[in-house]
């Protein structure tokens, strides 16, 4: 029987992902699916110490091993914006698609050499009785000149990677989990899960 965690999301993209890393091991299952409504501000000054204070908030209402990442951009240009407050950014209900616009406006002059950025995600593990988890894991890459690709969500049509000379939006799933913040992050996450010793099985 698989194990079972509850991923702190109402983002279904987002869902997707860690189901694609980590369905074949874990049974994921969404707060909705779990029937637990939990907000928690994020006060923190990090995408760690977010990723744990709303791991911690839905714990503290069930018993399961809960998880919850904390991702964003960094735009070396923009002092590393909006960075903690990337989904904040222009306000929560903003459309990605008016968030990236502005980005692109902000940088119009902007050399490609000076459009470094990267995407950060921390995930973080917490089950009651047990130490908390936290890893963290980056993508480099720089600010595209428009918005390309369909496949991402949030600023990943204006992320692009080099190595693969695309955006992060017109990755598959496949190539994205390879080499993305998330992935990379939730592939950490397992391989500390694996070690960590029992956990509630269904």
């Amino acid at each position: 029987m698989k194990e079972k965690i509850i991923f702190a999301t109402t983002n279904e993209g987002k869902l997707k992902e860690i189901r694609e890393v980590m369905g074949e091991r874990y049974l994921v299952i969404s707060l909705k699916e779990a029937g637990i409504d939990a907000q928690a501000d994020e006060t923190g000054s990090t995408f760690e110490e977010n990723a744990l204070i709303k791991a911690k908030a839905v714990s503290a209402l069930c018993n399961e091993l809960v998880l919850a990442d904390d991702s964003g951009l960094e735009i070396d240009f923009l002092d590393k914006a909006p960075g903690i407050y990337s989904s904040r950014y222009m306000g929560e209900d903003t459309p990605y698609d008016i968030k990236n616009a502005k980005i692109l406006e902000l940088m119009k002059d902007v050399p490609d050499e000076k459009r470094t950025a990267r995407f950060v995600c921390a995930v973080a593990a917490v089950k009651k009785g047990e130490d908390p988890i936290v890893v963290r894991e980056t993508i480099e890459g720089i600010v595209a000149r428009k918005t390309e690709g369909e496949n991402g969500f949030g600023y990943d049509p204006l992320f692009f990677y080099p190595p693969l000379g695309k955006t992060t939006a017109q990755l598959s799933m496949e190539e994205k989990n390879k080499v993305s913040h998330r992935g990379k992050a939730l592939k950490a996450m397992l391989e500390r899960l694996e070690g960590r010793g029992t956990t509630h099985r269904i």
